[in-house]
């Protein structure tokens, strides 16, 4: 069975998977400038936090190998790719992973000395390094989470549980194995897994048509629902299948806790509340955002208003069988109606139980906030103080 790849590079190429034609079309896009890679970005071509700030930083990477890099100066050629960061920057404002990686970068080429080349070079090795680590980081995840499991509500190969995920957070939103779904991907290895419910994430349906199609993928045992059956998913089926636990990816987890995910995310966590089913965010600390106190202070990215009244999709035959060749773009309302379409929402802290880093499981302080310091003592120092 093949490996799903959002992104397939070597030094001076890449090429990005075009998800919106997913399930039922593998096709990779060449991006070879920063503009491509930002309209691959833009257009949700390719989405998921760690892979945004990856196709990102490898995008400008490609661009800088094949040149030609305007300036002769270190000083030209540092201002040269700013100017190039802080435009990929603008392309998903949200997810906190981008911004972090156009920092590591900054910081990475101004640690060079004089020298077009070694700024260049600097550059495009960071890129990669940033592309190699989120493997290791996902590897990481899954077993801290698959732990906590076990530790918190006995998730073994004689007792297995059931989760429940939300929007797409595996191979295809990462490098590879993934972060939420990584998880579970875990559990499963493990044995400990015994079904994954997959929501299918409206508007866009990033559950139905990518994380649906990981899970089969994986030969994962798994059921589809619609974001609107969650509530009555736990109320009916929690004890038969042994439901434990809503295991979800992050956009931007701040300072406190709070967590941006994908629109939806906040609706199961208050579900999960109510029914005593554990709420877990599964980030990396490149997805900790330190500077920002509460959630009140993440900018929420709104999307077109066709995302939610008009869906596309390849054409169903006859038989049953699925017309590859052929889509169709179908309304699904008024097109008059006004429309409110926020691409994530911020789940308060208090509302969840762990969230889980390529560091360890971290859970709620006494005041009911989270402390990232032990997991990111530099950084922490840095921000906070103390």
């Amino acid at each position: 069975m093949s490996t799903l790849q959002a992104v397939r590079y070597s030094r001076g190429k890449l090429e990005v998977l075009d998800q919106l034609r997913l399930p039922h079309e593998f096709h990779y896009d060449d991006v070879s400038t920063r503009q491509e890679a930002f309209d691959s970005i833009a257009t949700m071509r390719v989405r998921g936090a760690p892979a945004i700030a990856i196709v990102a930083s490898l995008g400008l990477a490609v661009e800088l190998f094949n040149g030609p890099v305007a300036g002769n100066t270190a000083q030209e050629v540092i201002h040269h790719i700013d100017e190039a960061l802080d435009y990929l920057k603008q392309s998903r404002p949200t997810a906190v992973d981008l911004t972090n990686a156009i920092n590591q970068l900054k910081t990475r080429i101004r640690s060079v000395g004089d020298g077009k080349e070694a700024i260049i070079e600097a550059f495009i090795a960071e890129a990669e390094k940033i592309f190699e680590r989120d493997l290791e980081t996902n590897l990481a995840i899954g077993d801290h989470g698959a732990e906590w499991l076990k530790a918190q509500v006995g998730a073994t190969s004689e007792n297995t549980v059931s989760v429940v995920t939300h929007c797409n957070t595996g191979s295809l939103a990462t490098s590879g194995h993934g972060t939420a779904l990584g998880i579970i991907r875990t559990l499963q290895a493990n044995g400990q897994l015994r079904q994954a419910f997959c929501t299918e994430t409206r508007p866009y349906n990033q559950g139905s048509r990518l994380t649906a199609f990981e899970l089969v993928h994986e030969g994962i045992p798994s059921t589809l629902i619609a974001d609107s059956m969650a509530a009555s998913l736990f109320r009916t089926k929690k004890e038969e299948r042994n439901i434990a636990a809503v295991i979800v990816g992050a956009d931007r987890v701040v300072r406190n806790g709070d967590t941006a995910n994908k629109i939806g995310t906040y609706q199961l966590a208050v579900l999960a509340k109510h029914h005593g089913i554990k709420f877990i965010v599964a980030a990396p600390t490149t997805s900790i955002d330190l500077e920002t106190e509460t959630g009140d202070g993440i900018k929420i990215e709104e999307r077109r208003r066709e995302e939610l009244t008009q869906v596309t999709g390849a054409a169903i035959k006859a038989d049953g069988g699925v017309d590859e060749s052929s889509k169709v773009r179908v309304a699904t309302a008024d097109q008059r109606i006004d429309v409110w379409n926020p691409a994530f929402d911020v789940t308060p802290a208090e509302l969840i139980d762990a969230v889980v880093t390529e560091k360890g499981a971290v859970e709620k302080c006494a005041d009911g906030k989270f402390g990232f310091g032990n997991i990111m003592r530099e950084r922490w120092a840095q921000v906070v103080g103390h």
